[in-house]
């Protein structure tokens, strides 16, 4: 671990309400940084599981805005985790390894290609120019807009959480094939049963 990482914290070190909260997710190092602040927790569980459970973006093109913001912030815990989530929505490793390349409209198609822009946009300038948010309304309306400027700027605040605190990778693949919409449909089955 990094001298200036700071710590994951322990079991014993949480408020019992996050405990409960983590011992419900998949063991990801980013849950237990994020639990270190308790009355954060719940919110950013519930943003980012509105998020990956949208309905304006499919999951392929949720990915390519998460993997493009985990490229251009270069957070590679991020990138790693979403990397394994990408596949399980249907990317190849072509369109994975586009994300992350200087142009990725080579390996994208024209969808793609905007999605990257727009989150390249969004993350280097924090506001979209005029003519991508004009093409991204076009291609994905108003709601659809939306949702991705809300999805990229999540995880640029994921990012950069996981890169300042110096979060470090698990030692094993925690989510392999793990289908996002099922980790998020279980999550809230837990939330509404009382289990966290």
């Amino acid at each position: 671990m990094n001298d200036a990482a700071f710590p994951l914290p322990s079991d014993e070190d949480l408020a019992p309400d996050a405990r409960e909260i983590i011992s419900n997710l998949p063991p990801l190092n980013v849950f237990r940084a994020v639990a270190a602040l308790p009355a954060s927790l719940r919110p950013f569980l519930e943003l980012g599981a509105s998020l990956l459970a949208g309905q304006n973006l499919t999951p392929a093109e949720r990915e390519l805005v998460i993997l493009r913001v985990a490229h251009v912030t270069g957070a590679g815990y991020e990138r790693h985790q979403h990397e394994q989530l990408a596949a399980a929505a249907g990317l190849d490793a072509g369109q994975i390894a586009a994300t992350a390349s200087a142009d990725p409209a080579t390996g994208l198609d024209a969808d793609g290609a905007l999605i990257c822009r727009a989150t390249d946009e969004i993350t280097r300038d924090v506001r979209l120019s005029d003519s991508t948010l004009a093409r991204v309304r076009e291609r994905w309306g108003d709601d659809g807009a939306r949702e991705l400027i809300l999805t990229a700027g999540y995880y640029n605040m994921v990012s950069r959480y996981l890169e300042s605190t110096r979060v470090p990778l698990e030692e094993a693949d925690v989510l392999g094939d793990a289908d996002p919409e099922r980790l998020v449909r279980e999550g809230r089955e837990r939330a509404g049963s009382g289990e966290g």
